[in-house]
C-alpha cells in the first residue's frame, strides 16, 4: 500500500488520501544510498521517495474513487499514464497529499486527473509538486473471452482495511 489514510471521499467525483514518508521505510535507504566516488569522494545518502511509488500511491487513490463508484463490483486496473510531471523530490518526514477527480466514467472505465501536494513538517508548509492522469480499465467489461478469479481481486483485504480504518464503508 503506498497510501495510509483517506481523508475525503466524495462518490464518482473526488478523494483526497495521505501518504506519511518515512525513514522505515525500506525503499529509502536504496534510493540513494551514501557512497564514495572513484575519487574518494564521500557523498551522503539522500533519501527520496521513488517517482514511480509516487505514481502508484495516485494509482491507488484514483483507483479506489473509481472501484466505489460501482460500489467495487467492477474489478479495476490501470490502463495508462497519461501524464506524471513532479516539481521536486519528496523526502522523509513530509507527507504526500494526493488528490484525484474523475473526468469521465463509463462502462469501459475512467480517466482521473490528480494532483499531489506535499506537507513540510519541519518548514510548516504545504505546496503542489505534481500532477497525474491516469485510466482505468473495467477489466470484466474490456477483457471479453479471458476468465478471472472469482471475487474482486485488485480490492483486497489490504484495500478493505484500508477503507475501514478511514471511516469509509
Amino acid at each position: 500500500m503506498w497510501i495510509d489514510r483517506v481523508v475525503e471521499l466524495v462518490p464518482r467525483q473526488k478523494i483526497v488520501t495521505l501518504k506519511n514518508i518515512s525513514l522505515a521505510e525500506e525503499h529509502l535507504h536504496d534510493h540513494f544510498e551514501a557512497e564514495t566516488d572513484a575519487a574518494g569522494v564521500h557523498h551522503a545518502a539522500l533519501p527520496i521517495m521513488p517517482s514511480s511509488l509516487i505514481v502508484e500511491g495516485m494509482a491507488q487513490s484514483a483507483g479506489i474513487l473509481v472501484g466505489h463508484a460501482e460500489q467495487f463490483s467492477q474489478k479495476v486496473a490501470l490502463a495508462k499514464i497519461g501524464k506524471a510531471e513532479f516539481d521536486f523530490d519528496a523526502v522523509p518526514g513530509q507527507t504526500l497529499i494526493y488528490t484525484a477527480t474523475i473526468q469521465n466514467l463509463d462502462r469501459a472505465g475512467a480517466s482521473t486527473q490528480g494532483t499531489v501536494e506535499v506537507m513540510d513538517h519541519v518548514r510548516g508548509d504545504r505546496r503542489p509538486m505534481g500532477r497525474i492522469d491516469l485510466m482505468f480499465s473495467h477489466l470484466d467489461n474490456n477483457m471479453a473471452g479471458l476468465s478471472f478469479p472469482e471475487g474482486n481481486f485488485v480490492f483486497g483485504e489490504a484495500f478493505k482495511t484500508l477503507l475501514r480504518t478511514s471511516g469509509i464503508v
